[in-house]
């Protein structure tokens, strides 16, 4: 198992997963709300259409983790909301 960082806590991952997948295995099925309504959102479609599992990576924001392959001692912080970020969701 190879690890990350994900909101301060590391994650053990599989060489050749997504971030998406790694928090999908560990159990985290929702990373983030709606800024409107505060809705959980995490994986939807899981080809990159959609931006319902945006994440920070390595102080980027608005990564879709189901796009970005995990990798070893990358810092991942969820909630993008909370900063701000237009996510497309009027609500």
């Amino acid at each position: 198992m190879t690890r990350m960082t994900v909101d301060g806590e590391p994650l053990d991952f599989t060489e050749g997963q997504t971030v998406a997948a790694a928090l999908v295995a560990a159990g985290r099925v929702a990373w983030r709300t709606t800024r409107v309504g505060r809705r959980p959102r995490g994986v939807f479609c899981g080809i990159g259409v959609c931006f319902d599992c945006l994440v920070t990576v390595d102080g980027v924001r608005g990564q879709r983790a189901c796009l970005l392959p995990a990798r070893a001692d990358m810092t991942v912080t969820t909630r993008e909301d909370d900063h701000g970020d237009d996510d497309g969701d009027d609500g």
